[in-house]
């Protein structure tokens, strides 16, 4: 490998994987994109050629197989994820994988594993960790600048929830909520999660509850260090794309997040407005860039990135409790699954 460029191979180009590739292609210092796979005809070929990649695949292993790869980017479907990383790992491919990681902790501890005995790097998605906000709030908490954590809240509101039909069950905890989990995990360091409760309904799209659709849900988690925290989700926000944390400590409280497009505030005869963002991809695009700037880089040094497998794990683990509490309507204790 070129001791200033990263060669990487993109899996999956769908609307994230085709904006991961814009990055990769234009905005990462240090990063090639080479190759682009994805099994549906043709899509490959169009976004490689829309970015001026030579190689394009419809099948996904044999762009694995390329010598001239040295890392993948996986943004294939969720479920496909933690195949995909095992198969990258063998093959000596260093791994960006978007979140979940894995849909069950077997599928999790095999991955990680899997990029371990490869002597891979292996980071997972987990944007908000990258947005400056977040990252300042993450950093006073684990200096103690905010003393003991002891509430804590992470909210995810997507701004319209097109058609339902083909989103799957528990896609609330397991593809969404875990960007809040892993949050929430960050913003109490050091306490480890020992009750989750659920609740998920079918608010926004009614008429989808019967097909197993959940758009909203509150999950309550306590700690071992009896601090409190507080999920909250819903697949619909008619004012635009809300992501926002805060922690409240025995030294203070920190907020991060924030729904402008811009920094622009207007002040006018009809009241104040400002513009919002209606894509994740617009509201967190210096995040979404910063993180895989990230990967390139630790693929480059060999240092851990600051979202790995293990912190994927730890996240799916309260996905996972979520679920059974919605199943069991009652609390989880984790570690029972």
């Amino acid at each position: 490998m070129n001791a200033k460029t990263v060669r990487i191979g993109l899996i999956g180009a769908g609307r994230m994987g085709s904006f991961h590739a814009e990055n990769l292609a234009c905005r990462v210092p240090g990063a090639v994109l080479a190759a682009v796979a994805d099994p549906l005809p043709g899509a490959a070929q169009k976004l490689a050629e829309r970015l001026g990649v030579a190689k394009a695949y419809s099948d996904l292993h044999a762009l694995l197989q390329d010598p001239d790869i040295d890392a993948v980017a996986i943004a294939a479907p969720a479920r496909t994820h933690a195949e995909w990383v095992m198969a990258a790992a063998r093959a000596g491919k260093h791994v960006f994988c978007e979140k979940p990681m894995a849909v069950t902790l077997e599928e999790a501890d095999s991955a990680i594993a899997a990029a371990e005995q490869a002597g891979v790097v292996l980071q997972v998605g987990f944007n908000r960790r990258f947005d400056s906000g977040f990252a300042a709030a993450i950093a006073a908490v684990k200096a103690g600048e905010n003393g003991v954590t002891q509430l804590s809240r992470s909210v995810t509101r997507d701004p319209r929830l097109h058609d339902p039909a083909p989103i799957p069950q528990w896609t609330i905890f397991l593809e969404t909520l875990i960007h809040d989990f892993d949050t929430l995990l960050h913003f109490n360091h050091g306490a480890r999660p020992v009750e989750v409760y659920a609740l998920a309904d079918a608010l926004v799209r009614p008429d989808f509850k019967d097909k197993g659709l959940l758009d909203t849900s509150v999950v309550t988690i306590r700690f071992d260090n009896g601090a409190m925290a507080i999920a909250e989700a819903s697949f619909q926000a008619v004012y635009g794309y809300d992501v926002r944390g805060e922690v409240f400590g025995s030294k203070g409280m920190l907020q991060a997040g924030h729904i402008n497009a811009n920094h622009c505030v207007r002040y006018g005869a009809g009241g104040i407005a400002i513009e919002t963002s209606r894509l994740d991809s617009d509201l967190l695009r210096e995040a979404y860039v910063a993180e895989m700037s990230e990967f390139v880089s630790a693929v480059r040094t060999g240092e851990t990135p600051r979202a790995t497998g293990e912190d994927a794990r730890n996240a799916l683990e309260i996905a996972l409790a979520c679920i059974d509490s919605v199943k069991q309507n009652q609390p989880i204790k984790l570690g029972a699954h």
